[in-house]
């Protein structure tokens, strides 16, 4: 029984993957690799899920990506300074916990990277309307169908699959 659920998983996972456009992610690298070299700011967001993997990416880049080279990512997720998104939520409200953020930071030639499997989170959606007004590059990571996340986004990465777990795999 047991065997049957991990094949199933594992099919699962590798059908959602074959959703991913790979001259998109080579596109991504791309852009993040300029932001590097032009010493741009990278930004990253996203709730739930979404706000782990920003998080972890962050985490890789600034670490895996980084360590013992002269050129580094400068990158943040926007997740992670909890005393700033509680203090937004509480008094103004969650939708803006973002791009509130971006809006003490983010630079026209800046990245904004969101993450929503929906598509469809209210700050995310802010914060990458934000990033557009003031000339930063915007990439998604959707799921789904994109939601309004993915045409919004300068860039989308798609994971077209209807189960969010599996989006957050691919993610």
């Amino acid at each position: 029984m047991l065997g049957s659920f991990a094949e199933l998983y594992k099919t699962d996972v590798l059908r959602a993957i074959e959703t991913i456009d790979l001259e998109k992610v080579g596109l991504t690298i791309d852009i993040l690799r300029q932001a590097r070299d032009e010493g741009r700011r990278i930004f990253v967001c996203g709730n739930g899920g979404s706000a782990s993997t920003a998080s972890h990416f962050v985490c890789d880049m600034v670490k895996g990506a980084n360590f013992h080279r002269d050129k580094r990512f400068r990158i943040m997720a926007l997740t992670d300074s909890l005393p700033t998104i509680t203090a937004y939520a509480n008094d103004v409200s969650y939708d803006c916990v973002f791009v509130e953020q971006l809006k003490n930071f983010a630079e026209p030639g800046d990245v904004v990277m969101a993450i929503s499997g929906s598509g469809s989170s209210p700050n995310v959606l802010q914060a990458v309307e934000y990033a557009n007004s003031i000339g930063c590059r915007t990439v998604a990571l959707s799921g789904r169908n994109g939601g309004k996340l993915g045409p919004m986004a300068q860039l989308n990465l798609l994971a077209a699959n209807q189960h969010m777990g599996r989006i957050e795999d691919v993610h």
